[in-house]
Parts: structure tokens; C-alpha cells; sequence
């Protein structure tokens, strides 16, 4: 009777309810997990799940900052972020000051990772001590070099990956290993490093408006 109809229609609407559950946690994995192990068979890496993404924004009359961005499992990381005023270099030099933000942020977490191993602490305490398996940088072969010399100087290995743009500033490949690989732009992986692309530089923006309306304040005080 009726009651048996109504235990039969949740039921049917709880199996619908699942189903679309799971394709949508699988749809989520595409992009996520999926698009992560895309990256790695592109560059030929055999572990990879935490990049990091970094930017330089300058704003003409401003101090230039730096942006971190992290992503693990192809998901924004947000409580790694990092932003960076920059400190060494005068006016505009985005070399200069990407040199500057990597050398600050590696440097950092080897410094961190020495103290912590002293004190018997675990590495996982620290802020910085977690390094990439990826770092992706905005742009092409100078900024990927940047990073090399960086990463030379400290004596430390990690992959590194430029994010080739047209002239349209849209990503139009991987610059890697002093190849340009092209990526296609259907693919999950194209659109993961797009995200990551436009995070990195909203984040950045985003730090630069804040320092600016300091500034505002403070001249109109």
C-alpha cells in the first residue's frame, strides 16, 4: 500500500541521491587527482602532488610583492600561501625580485627544517619546511632559470616549470627541462594549470590593493 510506495520512493531518491554523489566526487577527481597525474606523465615525474606557484606584481609607483600559491592533490592549499614584500631590489625587476622570493622561501624552510631537527621536532611543524615536489613559474625560460640558479645555489633539487603564455596571455604550454612542451587545452591538466595561474596573480593583485590602501591611509592621515 501507500506506506510500501513511500519506503520505495526514498529509497529510489536516496540511490539517485548517491549516484549523483559519486559522479560528482568522480568529476571532482578528473580535475583534481586526475589532472595532478596528467601534469606529472607530461613532465615524466614519478611523484607529484604538492606545487607551488609563484608571482611577482608591481604596480608602477609601488613596492613590487611576491606570491606563493599551493596546491596538493590539484586543491588550493590556502594556509601555505605565502606573500612577500619585496626587500633587496630597488624599482621594478621581476628577475631580481623572483630571485629574491625563491631564495627567501627555500632558504627558509632549510633553516626551519635545521632548527626543528635540532629541537627533535617533526618537519611537518614547520611553515616552510615542506618543499614541492613542482615549482611552476609564471612565464618562460628566464624565470625558469631564475629558479635553477636558486635552487643550484642551495644545493636543492626540485623540478621546476615555466607556464609558456601566447600572446594573449592564455597558457599555451610547459616549458621544461629546456624544452617546450605543448599541452592540450581540452585537457584536465591544461585547466589545473590555469587555475593555478590565475590564483597565484589574484592573490598577488590581492596583497599588492592591500599594501596600496595602507598607503592611501596613510597620506591621507
Amino acid at each position: 500500500g501507500e506506506k510500501e510506495r513511500l519506503v520505495e520512493l526514498a529509497a529510489k531518491n536516496a540511490s539517485l541521491v548517491l549516484q549523483q554523489d559519486s559522479e560528482r566526487i568522480v568529476r571532482e577527481q578528473k580535475k583534481t587527482i586526475g589532472a595532478v597525474q596528467e601534469i606529472a606523465d607530461i613532465l615524466g615525474l614519478k611523484e607529484l602532488s604538492r606545487m607551488e606557484s609563484f608571482d611577482i606584481s608591481n604596480t608602477s609607483g609601488y613596492e613590487s610583492v611576491g606570491s606563493m600559491v599551493v596546491f596538493e592533490a590539484g586543491k588550493p592549499k590556502r594556509n601555505d600561501y605565502r606573500k612577500f614584500k619585496i626587500k633587496w631590489v630597488k624599482g621594478a625587476d621581476d628577475y631580481a625580485s623572483m630571485y629574491e622570493v625563491l631564495t627567501r622561501r627555500l632558504s627558509h624552510g632549510l633553516e626551519e627544517a635545521k632548527e626543528l631537527k635540532e629541537k627533535n621536532l617533526s618537519a611537518d611543524v614547520g611553515s616552510f619546511t615542506r618543499f614541492p615536489d613542482l615549482i611552476l613559474m609564471d612565464g618562460g625560460k628566464g624565470q625558469v632559470n631564475i629558479a635553477l640558479k636558486v635552487l643550484d645555489e642551495l644545493k636543492l633539487n626540485i623540478p621546476v616549470c615555466g607556464m609558456v603564455k601566447d600572446d594573449n596571455h592564455r597558457t599555451r604550454g610547459l616549458y621544461y627541462n629546456n624544452t617546450e612542451l605543448p599541452i592540450d587545452t581540452r585537457s584536465e591538466a591544461f585547466k589545473l594549470i590555469t587555475r593555478i595561474q590565475d590564483e597565484t596573480h589574484r592573490f598577488a593583485i590581492e596583497y599588492h590593493r592591500t599594501l596600496r590602501n595602507k598607503a592611501q591611509v596613510k597620506s591621507v592621515l
